[in-house]
């Protein structure tokens, strides 16, 4: 029996070469095959989906309008993060009355509820609350701090794919992020040092560090 083969998708490339020459269904193609990994992304830096929209429509124009300054020595895809994060944060920076906002979904940064805890009744009230308190810490740091850790924590890119979007080394990567993490715990441990992992075991010691 002959193995049903699965279609192949277009390369990048390809696609990037026929709207260059004016194809239309081809950047419909490329809008299709990136729009909800640049909707999640400007997901954490809004909560309203109608402004997401307009933020994601606003991204793949200006894709659109550079796509010929794109010299094919990055991932595709990290190209138009770099320009999504870009909007977002210019976008959102312009609006003084409000704070940017950077929203994850049930993710945090490496301080999840214990494992002692995570079958009890009161699991899913202690998720919610140390949800809560990851939005409200990473939305209090410093923009470089927060992007980062937006890359990594919650999109889960690699070093090398968030050097990309950034357009900054490797070494910076690992410096910023590790900053960025000792700040977002140093906040924890400031403002609410009950939701660390090994709060109840301090508490057993009486309270010593």
């Amino acid at each position: 029996m002959f193995a049903l083969q699965r279609p192949t998708e277009t390369p990048d490339a390809e696609l990037i070469r026929a709207v260059l020459d004016g194809s239309e269904s081809a950047f419909e193609q490329i809008v299709a095959r990136y729009q909800d990994r640049v909707f999640r992304l400007l997901g954490r830096y809004c909560r309203d989906a109608i402004e997401c929209e307009d933020l994601a429509q606003d991204v793949f124009l200006k894709v659109f309008r550079k796509l010929h300054t794109f010299q094919h020595e990055s991932q595709f895809f990290t190209w138009i993060y770099r320009i999504a994060v870009n909007a977002a944060t210019d976008h959102l920076s312009r609006a003084s009355s409000r704070r940017l906002r950077l929203v994850e979904d049930d993710a945090t940064l490496d301080v999840g509820t214990r494992r002692d805890d995570e079958h009890s009744p009161d699991a899913p009230l202690q998720a919610a609350e140390l949800a809560a308190v990851t939005r409200q810490i990473v939305e209090s740091l410093p923009e470089k701090f927060r992007t980062i850790l937006v890359l990594r924590e919650f999109e889960d890119l690699s070093y090398t794919e968030i050097a990309e979007v950034l357009q900054i080394q490797l070494g910076t990567v690992e410096s910023r992020l590790f900053r960025a993490r000792q700040r977002f715990k140093e906040a924890l441990e400031r403002l609410h040092p009950e939701l660390l992992p090994d709060a109840g075991s301090r508490s057993v010691r009486g309270g010593t560090r």
